[in-house]
């Protein structure tokens, strides 16, 4: 009987401390900053730019796949559109920093599809605030982008 090594790795024990249902908890990440999407693809990208000048660019095919995925997911390219997200998101103090990259990076239509895909956000604000937020958020990305 010939013992085979393991073709996979063992997985690292799930200790249930991060959960993004009707009760956020996100363990160690709790009240961490985040990015949305298009501030991710945008601070990328501005890294890139400045090794570029410095002549010390090493893209792995990790970065590479990274920005491929942000170019296409990310919903606001401009800087001045991914700003002004970024302050209607940060005037919403109620809502954890998580929910506010959430919403920048889903740009929901509805705040009934909001709130499917973020249900921490049920007893936080009101259809109605979140759904001018989800219209604001919708214009500019809309009409300017």
């Amino acid at each position: 009987m010939s013992h085979t090594a393991p073709t996979s790795r063992t997985r690292e024990k799930i200790t249930g401390d991060e959960e993004a249902t009707a009760d956020l908890k996100l363990g160690e990440f709790q009240n961490v900053p985040t990015l949305t999407l298009s501030e991710a693809r945008l601070l990328i990208n501005a890294v890139m730019d400045h090794r570029k000048q410095l002549r010390k660019v090493e893209e792995t095919e990790t970065l590479i796949k990274t920005q491929d995925y942000l170019d296409v997911f990310a919903r606001f390219k401009q800087k001045e559109n991914i700003e002004a997200v970024e302050r209607m998101l940060t005037s919403h103090t109620e809502l954890e920093l998580f929910e506010r990259s959430q919403l920048g990076s889903l740009c929901c239509e509805s705040s009934e599809e909001a709130k499917t895909l973020i249900p921490s956000l049920s007893d936080k604000i009101s259809d109605i605030d979140l759904q001018e937020l989800l219209d604001d958020i919708t214009k500019l990305r809309n009409f300017v982008e």
